[in-house]
C-alpha cells in the first residue's frame, strides 16, 4: 500500500461532516472552486520549480472546469508565469497570481504593470534583501513581478529566523512595501493586495453563488476570511485557521476534488438531463 492509500483510510479520510458540506455546494447555481496551489493541490517540496500538483488533484480539477456553470480558478502566491508552468491548468482556469496582485481572466488580460516609482522601490527591495541572503547560507531570492520572496526553506531554524528579522527590521516601515509571512517565506511587495481580494474579485467577475476555497499557508486565511454565508472553506494541514473544514494534507484535497466532481456532475446533470 502506498502513503497516499494509507492517507486516504480511516481517520484522514474526509469528516462526514465536509462531505456534506461538499454534497450542498455542488448544488448551486453557479459554483467557483477555487484553490491555492503549493501545499494544497501539490506537496511543498524543496525547490519551487519542482512543485507538480498530484495527478488525482489535478485530473478531477480538469473534469470541473469542463462542467456547465462551473468555474475553476488558481489563487497563488506564485508569479502567473511559475504558475502556469508549475500547475499546466485547464485552459478556462482563471488564475490569481502574487497574492492578488497579477490577474489572468482569459486571451486579452492586461498584464500588471509598476510605475515608476514602484520599480525603483522595488530595486531597492531586492538589494536589500540581497545582502542579507549574501550573509545568510541557505536562504534564497525569488523576484515576482510586483514584489521578491526571501525562501528559508534551505537554511537552518536560526540562520532563516535572523535572516526573516533583519528583512522585517529593514522594511516593514518603508512606505509602499507590504510584507507577509508565509511557511518559510517572507513575501514583499509593492502592491497591496491579497489572496482576500482575489476571491472577491472572482467571484464577482464568475458571478458565482457559492464559493469553495482551500489552502495552507497563512497568506490564505485572507481568502478564507472573505468566504461568505453558504461557501465552503478547508484549511490544509494542521496550523491554526478559521477555515469551517480541515484536512490534513494534499492528498485529501485530491478525495475532496474527486467528490465535489461526482457530486457536481450529478447536480448539473439533474438539471440538464440532455446537456
Amino acid at each position: 500500500m502506498t502513503p497516499e492509500s494509507r492517507a486516504c483510510n480511516g481517520k484522514l479520510a474526509l469528516t462526514p461532516e465536509l462531505r456534506e458540506a461538499i454534497r450542498t455546494i455542488a448544488g448551486t447555481e453557479h459554483l467557483l472552486v477555487a484553490m491555492d496551489f503549493d501545499g494544497t493541490m501539490a506537496p511543498i517540496v524543496g525547490h519551487a520549480d519542482d512543485a507538480r500538483p498530484l495527478p488525482r488533484a489535478a485530473t478531477a480539477f480538469a473534469g470541473l472546469a469542463v462542467l456547465p456553470r462551473t468555474t475553476t480558478a488558481l489563487i497563488s502566491g506564485r508569479a502567473l508565469a511559475s504558475l502556469r508552468k508549475v500547475a499546466s491548468p485547464p485552459v478556462d482556469t482563471l488564475l490569481i497570481g502574487s497574492h492578488g496582485a497579477e490577474a489572468w481572466l482569459g486571451p486579452g488580460s492586461a498584464g500588471l504593470e509598476l510605475d515608476d516609482e514602484q520599480k525603483a522601490l522595488l530595486a531597492e527591495v531586492r538589494s536589500i534583501l540581497a545582502g542579507i541572503v549574501a550573509e545568510a547560507p541557505g536562504t534564497m531570492l525569488e523576484d515576482k513581478p510586483a514584489g521578491v520572496v526571501l525562501h528559508t526553506r534551505q537554511a537552518p531554524d536560526d540562520v532563516a529566523e535572523d535572516a526573516v528579522a533583519a528583512a522585517r527590521s529593514l522594511l516593514q516601515d518603508r512606505k509602499g512595501v507590504f510584507l507577509k509571512d508565509g511557511k518559510r517565506v517572507l513575501e514583499t511587495s509593492v502592491v497591496n493586495a491579497s489572496k482576500g481580494e482575489g476571491v472577491t474579485f472572482l467571484r464577482q467577475i464568475s458571478g458565482a453563488s457559492a464559493v469553495l476555497f482551500a489552502g495552507d499557508d497563512t497568506t490564505d486565511e485572507d481568502a478564507l476570511a472573505r468566504l461568505e454565508s453558504g461557501d465552503v472553506g478547508v484549511k490544509v494541514g494542521l496550523d491554526f485557521t478559521q477555515a469551517q473544514y480541515r484536512v490534513e494534507a494534499p492528498v485529501h484535497v485530491a478525495e475532496l476534488l474527486e467528490v465535489l466532481l461526482q457530486e457536481r456532475s450529478l447536480a448539473v446533470a439533474e438539471e440538464d438531463p440532455e446537456g
